[in-house]
C-alpha cells in the first residue's frame, strides 16, 4: 500500500504544485497585494487555502517581495505545467488500458517508470521554486514561513490519524 500512498501523495503535489503556480498567473500585475482567486471548485491541491500564498500572505511580504514572488511563480509555471500534463498523460495510458490486455503487465511497468521519472522532476522544480522564494524572504520571514509549515504539517498529521486516532497505547 505504500507506494500507492506515495504515487498519490506525488499525483497530489503534482497537481497542487501546478494549481499554485496557474493561481499566481492570474494575479493582475498592476495588484500584488491581494491573493489570487481561488482555482476553480472540485480542483485538487491547494483549493482550500487558496495555494502557497496563504502561507505567504501571513509573512508581512513588501511589495517588492511580493512581485519577486509571483516572477517566480510565472516563470516556473510553463515547466510545471508540461510536468503536470505528462503525468496526467502517462497516468491515462495505464487507465485505458484493460487488464485482460496482454501487454496490461508491461504497460503498467512503463507508466510506474515513467511516473516516478516525472514525479522526480515534478519535486525538483518545486524545491527549486522553494529555494527561490526563501533568497527573497527575511531571515524572520523565512523563520515564520518554517513555523507555518509546521503547523501545517501538524493539522495534516492530526487529520491523517482522524479525531479517534492516538499514538498512546490503550489502556486496560
Amino acid at each position: 500500500m505504500k507506494p500507492i500512498r506515495n504515487w498519490l501523495g506525488a499525483s497530489l503535489l503534482a497537481s497542487g504544485a501546478m494549481l499554485a503556480a496557474a493561481a499566481f498567473s492570474t494575479v493582475d500585475a498592476q495588484d500584488t497585494t491581494t491573493a489570487p482567486a481561488p482555482p476553480p471548485p472540485g480542483a485538487h491541491g491547494w483549493h482550500h487555502h487558496h495555494g502557497p500564498w496563504h502561507m505567504l500572505s501571513k509573512l508581512g511580504l513588501s511589495d517588492q517581495q511580493k512581485a519577486q514572488v509571483k516572477t517566480i511563480f510565472t516563470n516556473a509555471r510553463p515547466q510545471m505545467q508540461s510536468l503536470h500534463q505528462q503525468i496526467r498523460a502517462n497516468q491515462q495510458k495505464l487507465q485505458q488500458t484493460q487488464p485482460t490486455d496482454a501487454n496490461y503487465a508491461s504497460i503498467a511497468s512503463q507508466v510506474s517508470q515513467t511516473h516516478g521519472s516525472l514525479s522526480a522532476q515534478m519535486m525538483a522544480q518545486q524545491a527549486d521554486v522553494r529555494a527561490q522564494i526563501f533568497k527573497v524572504l527575511t531571515p524572520a520571514q523565512q523563520t515564520q514561513l518554517a513555523t507555518l509549515e509546521a503547523q501545517m504539517r501538524a493539522r495534516k498529521q492530526a487529520w491523517a490519524h482522524g479525531p479517534n486516532a492516538s499514538d498512546a497505547p490503550p489502556t486496560e
